[in-house]
């Protein structure tokens, strides 16, 4: 199955941002997609917003997830996108939508991890998410998804793992500062190597976001990549035989001694 990111700077405009994840979709499409990822924040910039957020997220999320749907159905293509959704307080949750090819919403995950790091608390204004770790059927992989600041956390990605999944897709806004394109390099990596599934990460660009989404094979090689691009996709074929092969000569899934309850058992060593 090709898959495509799609990267771009959102506003603080949720109409003039979906025109933009449009065109992207289209040029996926185009290239033979038949599923783009987008980036968090792909509704609106929380940073763009004036006034209450919870207003905003109130008025937008609704319509954002419907747009979604229509641009899917539209452009015959499935969509991971990040918006944000109401919780019923004042601060909403940081949601990732998939929608298939049809329109039909298959699922939403909402983001575990907050980003309450480098002086940064993503927490006084979003509330986390609760639930289990996500992964749904598209097209013929199984896809499982997280968010951004989720990627600094392996037992997140080994879970999608060890739920079947293929891909990981990994919408993200991540931070400029020292060294922070090679966290997310070598993060990106590290997720797809030691669990050899394929990663599918789109960035935000632009103002205080790196960019860089790009798209691995299951030895966490590149197979497509943009840089500090203010909007682009690029695109990969993503197959489950890359996955079968890599995991002939390196079984690591199997060799592993730890349980998911972190017991060790027993192995031929």
């Amino acid at each position: 199955m090709k898959v495509s990111v799609g990267q771009f700077r959102p506003t603080g405009d949720m109409a003039e941002n979906i025109a933009t994840m449009r065109s992207l979709a289209e040029d996926a499409a185009s290239a033979g997609a038949e599923l783009i990822v987008f980036p968090e924040e792909s509704m609106f910039s929380v940073g763009r917003i004036e006034g209450s957020l919870a207003d905003a997220v109130a008025a937008a999320w609704s319509s954002f997830v419907q747009q979604l749907s229509f641009l899917a159905a539209e452009i015959n293509i499935s969509v991971v996108a990040g918006g944000y959704e109401s919780s019923g307080e004042e601060r909403p949750y940081n949601t990732l939508v998939i929608v298939d090819a049809t329109g039909k919403i298959v699922d939403t995950y909402r983001k575990l991890h907050l980003y309450d790091a480098f002086s940064y608390q993503e927490s006084k204004r979003i509330k986390a998410g609760d639930g289990e770790p996500l992964v749904v059927p598209i097209g013929g992989l199984n896809v499982g998804v997280m968010t951004c600041y989720d990627l600094r956390f392996p037992e997140l990605a080994r879970e999608l793992a060890d739920r079947g999944a293929d891909l990981i897709c990994v919408p993200a806004a991540w931070f400029k500062g020292d060294h922070k394109i090679d966290h997310w390099e070598t993060l990106l990596k590290a997720r797809a190597i030691e669990n050899t599934v394929w990663l599918a990460a789109a960035g935000t660009s632009g103002g205080h976001t790196i960019g860089h989404s790009a798209i691995l094979d299951p030895m966490g090689v590149p197979q497509a990549f943009l840089n500090d691009e203010e909007q682009g996709t690029t695109t990969a074929d993503v197959t489950r035989k890359r996955i079968d092969e890599v995991r002939e000569f390196l079984p690591v899934l199997k060799n592993r001694r730890f349980d998911r309850n972190d017991r060790i058992v027993d192995a031929a060593l």
